[in-house]
C-alpha cells in the first residue's frame, strides 16, 4: 500500500512540475511576444518592458491565447498581419521553451 501512495505522490509532483513549467513558459512567451510588438511600435528600454508587462497581464483576461493575440493585433493595427502576429507568438513560445530548458 505504501508503494501505491508513493506512486500517487510522485504523479502529483510530476503534474505540479509540468503545470508550473507551462505557466513559466507562457509568461516568458508573452514577455518575448510583448517585446517584439513593442519594437514594432518603436518602443525601447523601460517603455518596451512596460508594454511587455501589459501583454503578460492581457493573458489573464480569458483562457487561451486569443486575449493576448487580440491585444497585440489591436496595438499593431497596420504594422503586422494576423498571420505575422500568430507566427511570432509561436516563435516566442519555442524560444521561451528553449530558454527555460537551458536554465
Amino acid at each position: 500500500m505504501n508503494s501505491l501512495s508513493d506512486r500517487a505522490k510522485a504523479h502529483e509532483a510530476e503534474f505540479k512540475h509540468r503545470e508550473d513549467m507551462e505557466f513559466r513558459v507562457t509568461a516568458r512567451r508573452n514577455r518575448l511576444f510583448g517585446l517584439w510588438a513593442a519594437s514594432l511600435q518603436g518602443l525601447s528600454g523601460e517603455a518596451a518592458d512596460s508594454y511587455a508587462l501589459l501583454v503578460i497581464a492581457a493573458d489573464f483576461q480569458a483562457p487561451g491565447d486569443e486575449d493576448v493575440i487580440a491585444k497585440v493585433r489591436a496595438d499593431l493595427a497596420g504594422k503586422a498581419s494576423d498571420a505575422e502576429v500568430r507566427a511570432e507568438l509561436e516563435r516566442a513560445a519555442a524560444e521561451a521553451r528553449r530558454q527555460l530548458a537551458a536554465s
